[in-house]
């Protein structure tokens, strides 16, 4: 390599950031705040990751928010938000019950917030289990506490972490060291409260037998605390408000630039190469794709850094899934959808996922109405609406076409893709029949289209599982242990868009320290 050549290159970028989710964006806007020069680079054509929405016959859907906890007025997350965008973003309250349990038989349970209004919804449900649901919230805040704990670990110095680690260790190994369904076990004998009590694992995408508790407890707490909220004009407005950060700043940001390596010089990033041969040179990189896919595809040969290459191999990908995306003409409030989301499990077993699709039936499936909860969304004098089906599955049962470009997968694939639409429409009528009758328009997307689109492993919606192995790693530090290489976005904090957005913040301070310094005085102004 030419020296010349990288010193001209090293001085037009600051920062390089690979992947444009919502850690991608918030580091690059974090930094672009602090005075440097950033350049965002994404493989898809649409920014924004899993925040982009997209449009099919008039009607539109988010590509993976269906709602936002933690962003109350005036709660940490909202000013962090606020603090990352050119203009404020507006959210719109869902209300006080944000989500709906339909388990097996029984009337649909509502689940609302704050945490009195939920624990007593619960007992009025479970009368005669008053002391274990008290036990239940009290463990999901000392989780919570743990978690935090965790994230602050990572996020400083080593030889600072080293004695919070310590501090917090008991704390830590009983609440992020234990699965969900073993603090439940522990708690609650009665598998009707116990599948209540974790039905919304959905949220963080890991199974109660396998996920880590303290997971489960951050997602339960931030809704339970402030509530649920949805971008007003849909998901895309956060890449709209965001990005002008970064090009107000000098930086750039490009999409339809697919990362090929790292490039590395006596043992430090230095810089990218991008699938067409171009090479772009920086102080630091940041990769927001997942920090799987970092060590598996952009790594070059001689890194040295192979025992954490292995760690972070040791993580499997979290679960995948089928939606159905459907469009509604008519009144759909008055035939049964809600603002608030629904959880369909039709045994009343909630630690399941369709395993043998298309057969059988979605033991688990979700259901979201994102014009209900859009307060911009005109419906027209058709009174047009969208709304989305989700069940978790196994890539499994997609992966022989997995090798194959979109477009050529064949006759059996279509046949697949047409037998799960038909499963999880028929799961659908048969708890909103009226609502059905409403559908104008249908359209099926397995785990693949989530792998093209973010090229996560084996289409994991939420990044690396969310295990006590994942939550115990050293390994998913912000600063890794490459000179000049950085790890953002939900794989370093906690699955979810508030976990990527914080894993943004939290990497953009381990690179610059002044953007807490920075952050802090935004939010005690606001």
């Amino acid at each position: 390599m030419n020296d010349a050549k990288r010193d001209q290159f090293a001085k037009d970028w600051d920062v390089i950031v690979i992947g444009s989710g919502m850690g991608g964006m918030a580091t690059a806007s974090a930094l672009s705040q602090t005075g440097h020069k950033v350049l965002l680079l994404e493989q898809y054509q649409t920014l924004g990751g899993q925040t982009h929405s997209f449009s099919r016959d008039g009607f539109r859907w988010d590509a993976g928010i269906h709602y936002l906890s933690g962003f109350a007025p005036d709660d940490p997350y909202r000013k962090a938000l606020d603090w990352l965008c050119d203009t404020p973003i507006e959210l719109a309250p869902m209300g006080a019950v944000y989500d709906y349990l339909h388990l097996g038989d029984t009337e649909p349970l509502a689940l609302s917030r704050p945490y009195e209004a939920q624990i007593r919804d619960l007992k009025e449900r479970f009368p005669s289990e008053a002391e274990t649901i008290d036990a239940w919230f009290d463990a999901v805040h000392k989780a919570r506490e743990a978690a935090l704990a965790v994230f602050q670990i990572r996020a400083i110095p080593q030889p600072f972490s080293e004695v919070i680690e310590w501090w917090k260790s008991k704390s830590i190994k009983q609440w992020c060291g234990r699965t969900i369904a073993e603090v439940a076990a522990d708690i609650s004998d009665n598998p009707q409260l116990t599948n209540a009590l974790v039905a919304q694992w959905g949220d963080h995408g890991g199974r109660p037998s396998l996920a880590s508790f303290a997971v489960h407890a951050l997602v339960a707490h931030s809704y339970l605390e402030c509530g649920a909220w949805y971008p007003v004009g849909g998901a895309a407005v956060i890449a709209e408000h965001m990005l002008p950060v970064i090009t107000k700043a000098g930086g750039e940001v490009r999409p339809g630039v697919r990362v090929e390596t790292l490039l590395m010089e006596k043992g430090r990033v230095i810089g990218v190469r991008t699938a067409d041969g171009e090479e772009i040179y920086a102080d630091v990189v940041v990769s927001n794709i997942g920090a799987r896919e970092t060590v598996d595809r952009l790594l070059p040969d001689g890194h040295g850094e192979d025992e954490w290459v292995r760690e972070i191999r040791s993580f499997g990908p979290s679960l995948c899934h089928f939606s159905l995306f459907l469009g509604f003409e008519g009144d759909i409030e008055a035939t049964g959808a809600t603002k608030a989301n629904h959880w369909l499990y039709p045994t009343g077993e909630t630690d399941v996922i369709w395993t043998d699709a298309p057969n059988g039936t979605p033991p688990g499936m979700f259901a979201s109405f994102a014009s209900l909860k859009d307060t911009a969304h005109d419906p027209g004098p058709k009174q047009r609406h969208s709304g989305e089906l989700i069940a978790w599955t196994d890539w499994s049962v997609v992966a022989r076409w997995a090798d194959a470009p979109p477009g050529e997968r064949g006759e059996d694939y279509a046949a697949f893709k047409a037998q799960v639409e038909e499963k999880l429409f028929e799961q659908f009528k048969a708890y909103f029949p009226e609502l059905a009758e409403l559908v104008v328009f249908k359209e099926p997307s397995t785990p693949l289209a989530t792998a093209a689109i973010t090229g996560h492993r084996e289409g994991a919606f939420y990044g690396l599982e969310a295990t006590p192995a994942r939550m115990l790693s050293d390994a998913l530090r912000m600063k890794t242990p490459l000179k000049g290489l950085y790890l953002s976005g939900q794989d370093v904090l906690s699955p979810g868009v508030p976990g990527a957005m914080w894993g943004g913040i939290l990497c953009a301070s381990s690179i610059d320290p002044k953007v807490m310094v920075r952050r802090a005085k935004a939010a005690k102004e606001s």
